[in-house]
């Protein structure tokens, strides 16, 4: 995709290169968000070329908005109330006998 040109002229269905210029990733990502399935998209003809639908690639995008909101918020979580715990042996109390 051209610097100059208008994302709207690309069209309703969008390569793997368009789709990672448009992420700012490389194309093997944009590839690897495919296949794991992240990124949904269809194969189109004999060879099947993969093909991202814009609107596909919008929810994506979307989603990885309220990924990050909810990911913002839970760090925003007060944890100093939640004790914590602590399964390392040496970390024990040391007060505590052993009963053999």
């Amino acid at each position: 995709m051209d610097e100059h040109e208008n994302p709207d002229d690309l069209g309703r269905f969008l390569t793997l290169a368009d789709t990672a210029e448009i992420l700012n990733i490389s194309a093997g990502q944009a590839y690897g968000l495919v296949r794991s399935g992240e990124l949904r998209a269809i194969k189109i003809g004999r060879n099947g070329q993969w093909r991202i639908e814009r609107v596909e690639l919008e929810a994506f995008i979307q989603a990885r908005y309220e990924e990050s909101r909810r990911a913002s918020l839970f760090q925003e979580f007060d944890f100093s109330a939640v004790p914590e715990y602590s399964f390392d042996p040496a970390d024990r109390d040391q007060t505590r006998k052993k009963t053999t």
